[in-house]
C-alpha cells in the first residue's frame, strides 16, 4: 500500500465560473417602474437591519485557517481530535484546515492568503521569504534530524555520499530535505553542482525510485520509515550530524499581529497533542493509520524520530535559519540575501 505517498497536491485550485443566460426576462416591462419604486422604500431598512444583526465587522479573525500535511502528526491529530475548535468557539473564531502535499506548497498557500497558519521544515520559510511571503516564526519543534534522510535501492552500489557524484538524486525543491542534500553533499567533498537534482514531491519520486528513473532520494517521515519497510530501501545517512532540521510554525505576519490570543491558544493545545503522543505513541499511531493510509507499526516508528516538544523562537533558531539563507543565496537558489531575524513578531 503506498497510503500517505498518494495524497494530492495542493487543492488550492481556482475554477472559473459559468455564466448562463436566460431568455425569459426577470421582470416584465411593465412592473418594473413598481419595483424601482419599491426598492427605494425598502433598501434603508435592509441595510439598517444587516447592520443591527451583524454588528461592526472584527479586525481580528472571525477563521482560522490552517495549513497542514498528512505527514504533520500532531496537527492531523488536533484535526481530528476536533479540541481546537472547542477551545476557539468561545472566541467565535472557527477553524478550517486546508490539506497540502509539502511544506513549499503549503507556503505558496500563505503566501497567497489562502491560509494563516501552518507547520514545515526548516528550509521552506527560507525559499518563502525569498519569494515575499509575508510570514512570520511563531514557534519550533525541538531537533528531529532522525526523521528524515537519503535512501538508495537495497541492490544499489551507492555505498557513501560521495558516491552520489553524477547521480540523479530526488527531493521535494525548497523543502528541509533539499537542505539535506546541499550539507551531506558539502561534508561528503562534493558540489551541488556534482548531481542531479530531480525535483519531485514525495508520491512522484516514490514511484520514480520503484522504477529505478533515480538513483536516490531525499525523503521525511513517514515516507522515509514506509519506504525502508515496503520497499526495502537501504539508508545512506539520516540527517543526524548533518543538519539539525529543526520544523517550524508560522503564520502571516498581519494574522499573528492581530491575534496573539488565537495564536497562544493553538500552541497551547499543540503542547498538550505533543505530550499525549510522547505518552501513547501506539494509539497515537493506531488512530493516524486509517488517515494517513500506512502499517500503525510503520507510523510509531516514524512517531518516535519527532520529538513533539514546541518552543518559543529564540535566538538560536533564528540563526540557524540564517546560516540556510546564506548558503542558499550563496548557491543562487534564493535569489536575495535574507535577514531572517526581521520574521518574528516583536513582543508588546
Amino acid at each position: 500500500m503506498v497510503g500517505i505517498a498518494s495524497y494530492p497536491m495542493n487543492p488550492l485550485k481556482q475554477t472559473s465560473s459559468i455564466l448562463q443566460r436566460s431568455n425569459t426576462p426577470l421582470l416584465h416591462f411593465s412592473v418594473l417602474p413598481r419595483f424601482t419604486a419599491l426598492v427605494r422604500v425598502v433598501a434603508p431598512w435592509v441595510t439598517l437591519l444587516a447592520s443591527m444583526l451583524l454588528g461592526p465587522v472584527s479586525a481580528s479573525a472571525a477563521t482560522l485557517r490552517i495549513g497542514y500535511q498528512k505527514a504533520a502528526s500532531t496537527l492531523v491529530l488536533l484535526k481530528a481530535h476536533g479540541d481546537l475548535e472547542n477551545k476557539l468557539a468561545p472566541l467565535h473564531v472557527a477553524v478550517k484546515w486546508l490539506e497540502f502535499a509539502a511544506g513549499p506548497q503549503l507556503l505558496e498557500g500563505l503566501n497567497l492568503g489562502s491560509i494563516d497558519f501552518g507547520y514545515v521544515g526548516e528550509v521552506p520559510p527560507v525559499f518563502a521569504l525569498a519569494a515575499g511571503a509575508p510570514l512570520v516564526y511563531t514557534a519550533y519543534e525541538l531537533p528531529t534530524p532522525e526523521a528524515e534522510g537519503i535512501l538508495v535501492p537495497k541492490d544499489s552500489p551507492i555505498r557513501t555520499v560521495a558516491d552520489l557524484k553524477g547521480k540523479k538524486v530526488a527531493f521535494n525543491k525548497g523543502s528541509d530535505v533539499h537542505w539535506l542534500v546541499v550539507k551531506a553533499l558539502e561534508d561528503a567533498g562534493l558540489k551541488y553542482a556534482d548531481i542531479q537534482p530531480a525535483y519531485l514531491a514525495p508520491a512522484d519520486a516514490r514511484a520514480a525510485f520503484q522504477n529505478g528513473a533515480i538513483d536516490a532520494w531525499a525523503i521525511w517521515d513517514p515516507f522515509f520509515v514506509a519506504a525502508q519497510w515496503q520497499l526495502g530501501a537501504r539508508v545512506l545517512t539520516t540527517g543526524k550530524g548533518i543538519v539539525n532540521r529543526y520544523q517550524y510554525f508560522v503564520s502571516t505576519r498581519s494574522f499573528s499581529e492581530k491575534n496573539a490570543e488565537v495564536v497562544k491558544i493553538v500552541m497551547q493545545q499543540l503542547g498538550e497533542v505533543g505530550q499525549w503522543v510522547r505518552d501513547n505513541y501506539a494509539q497515537a499511531a493506531k488512530e493516524l493509520a486509517p488517515i494517513q493510509g500506512l502499517d500503525p507499526d510503520i507510523i510509531e516508528a516514524s512517531l518516535r524520530h519527532y520529538q513533539h516538544i514546541y518552543k518559543p523562537i529564540d535566538d538560536g533558531v533564528l540563526a540557524d535559519q540564517q546560516r540556510i539563507a546564506d548558503t542558499l543565496y550563496e548557491l543562487k537558489l534564493i535569489p536575495q540575501r535574507l535577514s531572517v531575524k526581521d520574521a518574528v513578531v516583536k513582543s508588546p
